[in-house]
């Protein structure tokens, strides 16, 4: 007999098992699951057969594992696995789209603590074998982990054993009026935007990032990142622009390369195998085939904006941050575990079968393009709600089955699986995926269509056997609650927020301020609106940076008389989304323009006729809005800086702009002695700018353009397109440009992306 290799301790109702020279073990003593002992060594019994299965035997490569279990699962359990779950707060809120009860009753009447499984939780993991799991907030990072090992203990206990994929959207965010402090932590620990990270024009510092955030996520429970966002932002009117790497494709491809190397690689004792391990999370990289083109600027989030456009004929651009990048690593991991495609129609590139439907839809945008000609052989997960009804063009919760509105819900989900997708976003429920099924059987025979879903099983059991959630998906919370936010990791996301600020302008050297002057910081207005998912917004009127820590910088005053210099901090315009409930109901079309001004803006430059248009719940095809007009909804933003610069008399008026989408600077960069703009950063971060305490070294990641008739004649798809503002200093702010104390700057980092702007 051999001689045993393993050791066991217990906590709570975890019990963790070390192997010699082999994996550790996790699992729960309320599961079912015992664990056999073979050549000496410890293995789960996922499956409580008694014996050893492939699947069990962390000895083995992933793909003989996930092969043998994907064929001992049923139809049903594969169809759960190709389920995303919908949005899960924890612990459940009790009303609106993501509400959920405990024993029936909302959390705060349940006497349920914040980390038990909901009853819609249970439900959707039990009766609908979903293991993709979307993790929105979480009280405490402690919470957090407390529910994952509920979570995991509850799925162990089902069938074959196979443990949750948990996954998030990004959630490493600054908030502004936080204060810094680098002996203290926090929540989790912030970093610039994604803009803000290609501002810095350096990609080991988003790989950085992914490091550090990828230990974080694993310390929460999440094995899965719905990230990065690698669109190149070509159309700069577009609401999702602030999530991308900037225009340029090159930049967006090595940005990509790095933040998914830093979220997907295990190293030292965390490494398993390739490259993948304890440290690692999958990136979902997004979105396929790039959404940074939709006509007008329009998201596809809505059904006003389902189409992206390519006057230029510039597709193959759009996907050089995924070929050059997310599936060309420098890491041993290879390439991006995970491909989303956008909800946009690509209007016109199907040079195959000639179909106008979304891409989540196109067998030759994920079959021919993706899967055959770019060999990714990964899982291709849709966006969320594409398989649901559209219920109106302007409602963001309503389905998005863009170009195959006609077909049943079932039909969307085999057609979907036939273009070569995995796996459902936003769905729980597994009756479409059955009926698809079934659809596939008639038409192509039962072993067609079962050898085609167990090719899906495998992708997606690949995730979670690299990632070592077979082996122990548990979490101690007390380490969750070191790593999580602690002081290094929160030093390192500062120091990334200071290197991701641009300054724009600096007459006359005004900057940098010395400390311990009197500054005038004007209270920021922000007028009732609604936000990016339709929720109303309230009205604002406070100030827009924490005035406790501009104290320890300056005094302050509310009189700009007796102010040395005057702060003003805005955002770059923002006048919607380009369509207009109002004017639909009033017997227009509803569409009207997204403009990059403040002021009123007529687009008496736009196009007369639309490249693309149609909706089933529209009477007409041309979605153009030439000679309509918009204003931005915080056009106050413009009457603050140029009222502080009539109040201030001549002394120095500093702007800060924290920016979304490019801007036309002629409305006010007169009337700013300085400009430095953000992505994104702790106001503390543009204080230590301003002040000298560090130096500007980002670099614009956008260009910038002259007036709204360059946005209007550049094409969605081309970057770099746009003649670009020229101050008045004669500083073009085109790509690339950006100042420090010496001047503009001009480095290898300058020499390597630098394209010159066509007039």
């Amino acid at each position: 007999m051999a001689q045993t290799k393993w050791t066991e301790k217990k906590s709570g109702d975890i019990v963790f098992v070390s192997n010699t020279g082999g994996q550790q073990l996790g699992y729960a003593t309320t599961s079912g699951v015992k664990i056999l002992t073979v050549d000496g060594l410890a293995f789960k019994d996922l499956n409580k057969n008694g014996k050893l299965d492939k699947y069990e035997d962390w000895r083995l490569p992933v793909d003989v594992r996930a092969k043998d279990l994907a064929s001992q699962m049923s139809v049903e359990q594969i169809a759960g696995l190709m389920l995303y779950s919908r949005h899960q707060p924890i612990p459940a809120a009790p009303a609106g789209p993501f509400k959920g009860t405990y024993g029936g009753k909302v959390f705060a009447e349940s006497g349920a603590s914040p980390y038990d499984l909901s009853d819609q939780q249970k439900q959707f993991l039990e009766k609908d074998n979903v293991r993709h799991v979307l993790i929105t907030s979480v009280q405490t990072p402690e919470i957090a982990a407390k529910w994952n090992n509920n979570a995991q203990a509850f799925v162990e206990g089902l069938g074959l054993g196979i443990p949750n994929n948990n996954s998030s959207d990004p959630r490493h965010g600054t908030v502004a009026t936080a204060e810094y402090n680098a002996g203290a932590g926090g929540a989790i620990s912030m970093w610039p935007g994604s803009l803000g990270f290609a501002a810095t024009f350096d990609p080991k510092v988003v790989e950085n990032f992914g490091h550090i955030a990828a230990l974080e996520y694993r310390a929460l429970g999440i094995a899965t990142a719905l990230s990065p966002q690698v669109d190149i932002a070509t159309e700069p009117r577009w609401a999702r622009v602030s999530g991308t790497f900037g225009e340029d494709p090159q930049l967006s491809a090595d940005m990509a390369r790095g933040y998914i190397d830093g979220f997907q690689a295990s190293t030292g004792n965390k490494e398993i195998n390739g490259g993948w391990g304890y440290g690692s999370v999958n990136a979902m990289v997004k979105h396929w085939p790039g959404g940074g083109a939709g006509e007008g600027g329009r998201d596809a989030h809505y059904g006003y904006g389902k189409y992206a456009v390519y006057p230029g004929n510039n597709f193959k651009q759009h996907l050089i941050p995924f070929t050059e990048g997310a599936f060309k690593l420098n890491g041993k991991t290879g390439m991006a575990a995970s491909v989303m495609p956008y909800y946009t129609i690509s209007f016109n590139q199907d040079t195959k079968n000639k179909e106008n439907v979304a891409n989540n839809y196109n067998s030759y945008i994920i079959n021919d393009l993706l899967r055959k000609k770019y060999k990714f052989d990964g899982v291709v997960c849709t966006d969320w709600l594409v398989t649901g009804d559209e219920t109106a063009v302007d409602v963001f919760l309503s389905g998005k089955s863009w170009g195959v509105e006609g077909l049943s819900v079932a039909q969307r989900h085999y057609k979907i699986l036939m273009a070569g997708v995995d796996q459902f976003g936003g769905n729980n429920e597994v009756a479409p995926v059955i009926a698809a099924y079934q659809m596939g059987v008639k038409d192509h025979g039962e072993t067609f269509m079962r050898a085609r879903f167990e090719q899906s099983a495998v992708r997606l059991l690949r995730n979670i056997f690299r990632t070592g959630l077979f082996e122990n998906p548990y979490l101690d919370p007390e380490d969750t609650k070191a790593v999580v936010g602690n002081p290094e990791f929160m030093n390192a996301g500062y120091v990334a927020q200071l290197k991701s600020i641009v300054m724009l302008k600096n007459k006359g050297n005004v900057l940098p301020l010395q400390t311990g002057k009197t500054v005038y910081v004007p209270k920021k207005f922000t007028p009732a609106g609604r936000n990016f998912l339709g929720m109303e917004t309230p009205e604002k009127l406070e100030y827009p940076v924490n005035m406790e820590t501009v104290k320890k910088y300056f005094k302050v005053t509310e009189s700009p008389e007796e102010a040395d210099y005057a702060l003003v901090f805005i955002s770059s315009p923002n006048s919607g989304g380009g369509y207009n409930s109002q004017d639909a109901k009033n017997g227009g079309t509803g569409y009207v323009p997204i403009s990059l001004q403040y002021g009123e803006y007529k687009a008496v430059d736009a196009r007369a006729t639309s490249i693309a248009g149609g909706d089933p719940l529209e009477k007409f095809t041309n979605r153009t809005y030439k000679d309509k007009s918009a204003t931005a909804i915080n056009v106050t933003d413009l009457a603050m800086v140029n009222d502080t610069y009539a109040k201030m008399k001549g002394k120095p008026v500093i702007v800060s702009v924290n920016m979304a989408n490019p801007m036309v600077f002629s409305e006010f960069e007169k009337n700013a002695n300085a400009i430095v703009v953000d992505f994104g950063v702790q106001g503390q971060a543009t204080l230590d700018i301003l002040t000298g305490k560090t130096e500007p070294s980002a670099l614009l990641p956008l260009q910038m353009p002259v007036d709204m008739k360059t946005v209007e004649q550049q094409f969605e798809d081309v970057p770099h397109d746009m003649k670009c503002y020229t101050d008045d200093q004669g500083h073009v702010y085109d790509f690339g440009f950006g100042l420090n104390w010496k001047g503009v700057i001009s480095d290898a980092r300058t020499a390597k992306y630098k394209v010159s702007v066509k007039p």
